[in-house]
C-alpha cells in the first residue's frame, strides 16, 4: 500500500502499488519519498475524501521501539526504531568540562548559585521527543486518528538507587501522553493486557530484544494497533522499516583533550559549509548521501544505505540539497514468520 497526498500534501487514504504506478505512467500523480517510504501526491482534485480509521500502535523501550500504522482492512506500516539514549552522557561529559575549566588560570564569569533548571530531564525529553517526532512524522503521512500505547511503568522497591529512575519514566511518558491527545485518541494498555491480546492471537514475542526481527518489539505495537481498528486475527504484514535517530555532536567550546602545545581546536556543531548536517544530498560521483563534518573548505559524505564515509573532499557547490532528516534508514527488514 502506497501513501497518497493530494495537492496540498494533506494524507489521503493509501492505495494499492499498482493504481499507484499507473497514476504515475498516466501523469494524474506525482512519486516521492518521505523518510524512506514511497508515496505519490495527486496532480489533480481527488474524487473522494472518505477517511477509515487508521491506528497507531506504539510499543516502547529502552533500546528498541516499535510503531505500527493499521486500518481494519490493511497493515501499511512497521516501523522499528532505535531509542535515543547517549543524551545523558552527553550531559555528564559537559558538566564535567564546565567545572574543570573553573580551575583554570584564564577569564570566567562567577559560578550562578542556586539555579533550578525545571521541566524534564534533557536525556528524558530527548527519549520520549523521539518518539513523538516519528508520530508527527506519520500524522504527515497517514490519515491517523487515533494512538494504543503500551504503558510502561517503573516498579519502586523503597531504595533510593533504584526508585531514583522512577520520577523520570513518568515525567517523561505523562508529557508524551498529553501531546499525543492533542493529536488523537489515545488508549493505554498494561504489559499484561498486551500479553493477553497477543496470546488470544496465538502470536510469540522473541526474547532476542536488539533483532531487527517483527517479533521482537512490533509484534506488540500490531497487535495494539490491531485491538484499537479490528479487522484481523493474524499479521498480514511483516515487513519493518528500521530507522536509527542520527546523532549529532552540538558545537563544544573545544575538544576535551588539548594537542601538543596545550592548544584546543573547536569541535561540534550542525552545520557544514552552509548544509545542515544530516540532510539528504546527491552528489555527482556518489549519488545519495548524507552530509556529515567539514574542514579546510571540504565536507565529508556519507553513503546512502551503509552510512560509511565516502569522502571528506566533497565541494559544497557539488551538492544538491533534498530533504533535512532526523534518521537515517537501515533498509527494509523482510520477515515471512507469520504469512
Amino acid at each position: 500500500m502506497v501513501p497518497v497526498f493530494d495537492s496540498n500534501r494533506k494524507p489521503l487514504m493509501p492505495t494499492k502499488a499498482s493504481r499507484a504506478e499507473s497514476w504515475i505512467k498516466s501523469k494524474k500523480a506525482t512519486p516521492f519519498w518521505s523518510k524512506g517510504v514511497f508515496c505519490v501526491r495527486l496532480n489533480k482534485k481527488p474524487s473522494a475524501r472518505n477517511v477509515q480509521p487508521i491506528a497507531v500502535g506504539i510499543d516502547p523501550g529502552s533500546k528498541r521501539e516499535g510503531f505500527t500504522v493499521k486500518s481494519r482492512s490493511h497493515t501499511y506500516l512497521n516501523v522499528l526504531t532505535n531509542a535515543v539514549t547517549w543524551v545523558k552522557m552527553g550531559i555528564k561529559h559537559r558538566r564535567q568540562a564546565r567545572r574543570v575549566r573553573r580551575y583554570r588560570n584564564c577569564p570566567c564569569r562567577k559560578n550562578k548559585e542556586n539555579r533550578k533548571r525545571g521541566g524534564i530531564p534533557p536525556s528524558t525529553k530527548a527519549r520520549w521527543g523521539a518518539k513523538l517526532r516519528i508520530v508527527d512524522w506519520l500524522i504527515k503521512v497517514f490519515p491517523i486518528s487515533g494512538f494504543e500505547v503500551e504503558d510502561v511503568r517503573a516498579k519502586t522497591k523503597g531504595k533510593r538507587r533504584w526508585d531514583v529512575n522512577f520520577s523520570p519514566l513518568e515525567v517523561g511518558k505523562q508529557w508524551f501522553y498529553s501531546e499525543l491527545k492533542t493529536r488523537g485518541i489515545l488508549v493505554l494498555k498494561r504489559g499484561y493486557e498486551t500479553k493477553a491480546l497477543r496470546d488470544a492471537l496465538g502470536l510469540k514475542k522473541s526474547k532476542s530484544k536488539l533483532a531487527d526481527k517483527f517479533e521482537c518489539h512490533n509484534v506488540d505495537s500490531w497487535v495494539l494497533a490491531n485491538d484499537m481498528v479490528g479487522g484481523h486475527s493474524k499479521p498480514d504484514n511483516t515487513t519493518l522499516v528500521k530507522l536509527v535517530p542520527m546523532q549529532f555532536h552540538r558545537r563544544q567550546l573545544h575538544v576535551f583533550q588539548p594537542s601538543e602545545g596545550g592548544e584546543r581546536r573547536p569541535y561540534g556543531g550542525t552545520r557544514s559549509l552552509g548544509f545542515k548536517r544530516g540532510s539528504l544530498v546527491r552528489h555527482p560521483k556518489y549519488g545519495l548521501c548524507y552530509v556529515g563534518g567539514s574542514a579546510a573548505g571540504k565536507i565529508s559524505l556519507h553513503d546512502f544505505k551503509t552510512f560509511k564515509r565516502l569522502t571528506t573532499r566533497a565541494e559544497a557547490s557539488d551538492l544538491e540539497f533534498l530533504a533535512y532528516c532526523s534518521w537515517r534508514r537501515e533498509g527494509v527488514c523482510a520477515n515471512s514468520s507469520h504469512d
